[in-house]
């Protein structure tokens, strides 16, 4: 049986980073170590992106607008991907998502 979460995030909750992630950009690209579960990840251009945009708690609607605004993207394929992304990213503990207030 896999351990594997899944996850879909609703309109009114939050994701935000986990703290203790180490993260540099290389020629445009973020990589991350995460020193806890002592992992590394490359989160390409745009993961490093979204990445930079949940520094503060971000709705899912938050950063595909953000996205559709700087990528040639519609909104549905926008929206299919970033929850992936962040569904990957929970499942491995580097994001939190909480309920907005």
């Amino acid at each position: 049986m896999s351990t594997f979460k899944t996850y879909l995030i609703e309109k009114k909750q939050l994701i935000s980073q986990v703290e203790g992630q180490i993260v540099s950009d290389m020629n445009g690209e973020k990589v991350m170590l995460s020193v806890k579960n002592g992992k590394y990840y490359n989160l390409g251009r745009i993961g490093g992106d979204i990445w930079e945009l949940i520094n503060s708690p971000k709705t899912l609607d938050d950063l595909v607008v953000s996205l559709t605004e700087k990528y040639e993207v519609s909104v549905q394929d926008c929206r299919i991907q970033v929850e992936r992304f962040l569904e990957m990213l929970w499942n491995e503990g580097l994001v939190k998502v909480t309920e907005k207030q």
